[in-house]
């Protein structure tokens, strides 16, 4: 005769029925936050919205870097749509050239800080997300 098999495991205990997400380390919040930042120079917005939204629960650190580069890249995408508009009076070339050099300099030096272990907030920025 063989053995029954073991009884399901019990299940998670939060919120809907899924287990609470367990905090980063130290040490990924710093590479997360570092990843955060150097991400918003390749690929605008995206990156910091979605290591946000994933991310923002798994340390206060973690969590102030991802909103501060989304506030960045949100401020830099609406001064990207104004320079689009302006490049018909060729003022918006000019434009478009400096947001590009800002976020390049600016996600650099962030991104520097958030491996460090220290805050950074950008200057030039809106806060859409407090």
């Amino acid at each position: 005769m063989s053995t029954p098999p073991p009884p399901p495991p019990p299940p998670p205990s939060g919120p809907g029925g899924y287990a609470p997400v367990a905090p980063m380390s130290p040490q990924d919040q710093r590479l997360w936050s570092t990843l955060t930042h150097v991400g918003g120079i390749l690929f605008g917005f995206l990156v910091p919205l979605i290591t946000y939204l994933v991310l923002k629960d798994r340390g206060q650190f973690v969590a102030e870097h991802t909103k501060t580069a989304l506030n960045f890249q949100l401020t830099m995408l609406i001064g990207t749509i104004v320079g689009v508009f302006l490049s018909v009076i060729l003022i918006g070339v000019l434009v478009l050239l400096a947001i590009w050099v800002v976020i390049i300099v600016f996600s650099i030096i962030a991104a520097v800080k958030a491996n460090a272990g220290e805050l950074y907030q950008y200057p030039l920025t809106i806060r859409f997300i407090k």
